[in-house]
């Protein structure tokens, strides 16, 4: 008997305690008492299993009630019942035990002898378990694999059967899941299926094979145990939406408004396990789907059938919302969906700077296709999503009936739009028809991506992105001069970009320093993200609650700004400020002042909202130039910015609400549409545009490695790659 104390007390009661960490150890104490009850009664809440059971049943080793202890001293018998807690005998103050020993066989028989008495104890296993008396260790194959608190849903032992291979792969996941560790498959198949845990080192190994003439498959061999630790993160490579969709199956049943929100919160409370909304969206679509008597297959068919309806819905929920979709008239294939919300035109037409910047994206699905954006930009610089579109291809068509149904949505409210785009020819054509009054610029982005990949120079992109930054003319061909030093021909590619297009000291529109349109990798990246592989009407929702989101997140925020500008606006103003400090101004007339810097001379116009530096009328804000002339005669400065830097135009941006939708179980159905020849189909398929780089703009910022010939000494290149003549 393994670490047995005797311990003595006024109660003189007889127990026997099983301590059980492992298979191997016991830790038993004996107490003594004056009623000479004797129980066994375990300390922890993990369970003795024993041996390869196959049903994994627990056995609890517990004591029986004493009958019939009297004079001749019958027999004692010990019941092993998994529900009695604890079992004493009854006082006999003529019995004294003076000597227990135990005797271990797999960790469950125990035999009390008495000194006075050469009585018997008879064991009476519940379920008729029959054990043998004879001590041995059990081996690691009839180990059991269990966790404390986990509960016997998740235990498993060697022998246990599952109805089919897919019942025993997701009782071994689950097991895994509660566990808190990831395994590896290793093999998979229709007889056997072998997993290994994931973690380096651990000898975890689980080999599970199918019954010979049955479907039944059982679990063969366990191996080793865990020495990982399991896994600290929030996530768990096992819980897959298919995991996702059996977890909330029956709840679904039970209510299938139950949301994806929900749903998170749920897994999260009872397994500990943090996914991302797809998951648990695609999750309970595939049961939903199931629910309705059709696969998840057919969801995506039904949601194009479903767009006209969805339409309706947006329509309804939002009033004054834009949402079209657009067929092919020849086929009745799906080519175009256009929406946008009525809290995005609003805020736009009523707080935003009159600039656009227009973006395309591939979505990953069953069906691909192409999310075209229109953004606008608030008061403090942040992208305010304007329109959508999905559509089965880019190309010239549906770029064109995307800016024309931006077009009707803006029409001459804002004459003085500036426009930023890729440049490519769709795109440029499309603003021209629609928008011919508009300054339309291109972004710097995609112009530097075609730039690399045709000179492949690191100091030339540098210096190309700093020529398009300089605010006056002067300063942008003094950057051309230096390409043309380094290379001619990419000075002459420059200047066949059309600068008046993209460069800043050209441009002729107000862009207020945003020379970018490549607004999804710069901020919506995870918008995009969080819809791959869903379907039309489900990427269009997910991008529905991001938006809804983000107006709740900035209207609340904007609640605790107490300046006049928005934070990026004031920052800009004070170090204007005290920087104008330093500077001496002089008055020519009403309008006009002359400003003396340590850098030279400047003029500057109040009247006009100019300076001869460019800052101003570039940025909208008033330049340390044009502060110090305006302190100078007492006015405000403030009064001289432009309206949609000032905290009151953005909270007037974020003012509306953007409306839930309901979910597409109390859609109506119009009569049209449940005749066959309406019903839109699927987009016909189309061969998947490449995936296109893109670097976020802050990278154009790091300071990188200026390489050196070791040839011709010369910066840009290696000796590899040099072409220089000798």
């Amino acid at each position: 008997m393994a670490n047995d104390e005797l311990v003595k007390s006024e109660n003189r009661d007889i127990s026997f305690r099983q301590d059980h960490f492992t298979g191997s150890r016991h830790n038993y104490e004996l107490f003594v008492g004056h009623d000479y009850n004797s129980a066994f009664e375990q300390l922890l809440d993990i369970n003795l299993q024993i041996g390869a059971s196959c049903n994994g049943n627990e056995l609890w080793n517990n004591l029986q009630d004493h009958r019939g202890i009297d004079e001749t001293k019958e027999v004692a018998c010990l019941d092993v019942n998994q529900n009695d807690g604890y079992r004493s005998f009854p006082d006999n103050d003529d019995s004294e035990i003076d000597k227990s020993t135990v005797i271990e066989a797999t960790g469950a028989i125990h035999k009390v002898e008495s000194q006075d008495t050469d009585d018997k104890l008879e064991l009476e296993m519940s379920q008729s378990t029959e054990f043998s008396q004879k001590s041995v260790m059990p081996s690691p194959s009839s180990q059991c694999w269990s966790m404390s608190g986990a509960g016997t849903d998740h235990e498993m032992v060697v022998g246990m059967e599952f109805s089919d291979a897919y019942a025993c792969r997701r009782a071994i996941k689950n097991a895994a899941i509660s566990l808190r560790f990831e395994m590896r498959t290793i093999k998979s198949d229709k007889t056997r299926f072998t997993a290994k845990c994931n973690s380096k080192g651990c000898p975890w190994r689980i080999h599970c094979a199918k019954v010979s003439n049955a479907p039944t498959f059982t679990i063969r061999t366990i191996h080793g145990s865990h020495t990982c630790g399991g896994i600290s993160h929030l996530g768990h490579q096992q819980a897959s939406v298919q995991w996702v969709a059996d977890v909330v199956a029956e709840k679904l049943k039970e209510n299938p408004h139950f949301k994806p929100k929900e749903i998170l919160e749920e897994i999260y409370r009872v397994h500990g396990i943090s996914l991302s909304y797809k998951q648990a969206w695609r999750g309970k679509e595939r049961i939903m789907a199931t629910l309705r008597g059709s696969t998840l297959r057919g969801s995506f068919e039904e949601e194009y059938r479903l767009l006209p309806q969805y339409c309706d819905e947006i329509r309804r929920s939002n009033p004054g919302s834009v949402a079209v979709v657009h067929v092919n008239p020849i086929d009745g294939c799906f080519q175009h969906l256009f929406i946008s919300f009525q809290a995005s035109i609003s805020g736009f037409l009523n707080a935003c700077r009159p600039l656009i910047a227009l973006d395309s994206t591939v979505l990953k699905s069953k069906y691909p296709g192409t999310l075209l954006l229109a953004t606008g930009f608030d008061g403090d610089g942040a992208v305010f999503p304007l329109a959508f579109a999905i559509v089965n291809e880019e190309n010239d068509d549906n770029w064109h009936r995307f800016l024309s149904e931006l077009r009707k949505i803006l029409d001459e409210n804002m004459p003085k739009l500036t426009i930023l785009s890729s440049g490519e020819r769709p795109v440029v054509d499309g603003v021209e028809a629609n928008f011919p009054a508009a300054f339309h610029g291109f972004c710097l982005h995609y112009l530097t991506e075609r730039f690399q990949r045709e000179f492949q120079s690191s100091v030339l992109v540098d210096l190309f992105w700093e020529a398009a930054h300089c605010l006056t003319v002067l300063e942008f061909k003094s950057k051309i001069n230096k390409i043309e030093q380094i290379s001619p021909e990419a000075s002459l590619w420059i200047q066949n970009k059309s600068p008046a297009r993209w460069a800043s000291s050209y441009f002729e529109g107000t862009r207020f320093g945003q020379l970018t349109a490549n607004v999804i990798t710069e901020s919506l990246s995870n918008w995009v993200e969080d819809t791959s592989g869903l379907p039309i009407i489900q990427t269009m929702e997910c991008i529905h609650r991001h938006l809804i989101n983000m107006l709740k997140e900035r209207r609340e925020t904007s609640l605790h700004w107490s300046n006049v500008l928005v934070p990026s606006a004031e920052k800009q103003m004070l170090a204007a400020i005290e920087q104008s400090r330093a500077h001496r101004v002089y008055r020519a007339n009403e309008a006009e002042f002359e400003v003396m810097t340590c850098e030279g001379n400047v003029v500057v116009n109040i009247e006009n909202c100019s300076c001869l530096c460019g800052r101003w009328q570039v940025y909208g804000l008033p330049c340390s130039h044009a502060v110090g002339a305006l302190l100078s005669c007492e006015e405000d400065v403030y009064r001289y910015t432009e309206s949609c830097f000032t905290v009151e135009n953005y909270r007037r941006a974020y003012a509306e609400t953007l409306e839930p939708i309901s979910d597409k179980v109390q859609w109506k159905e119009n009569d049209s549409e449940r005749d066959s020849e309406n019903v839109i189909k699927t987009p016909k398929a189309m061969k998947g545009a490449p995936r296109k780089r893109r670097v976020r703009a802050e990278d154009r910022d790091r300071v990188r490695r200026v390489v050196h010939c070791g040839r011709c000494n010369q910066t840009g290149h290696f000796r590899t790659t040099c072409t220089a003549p000798m």
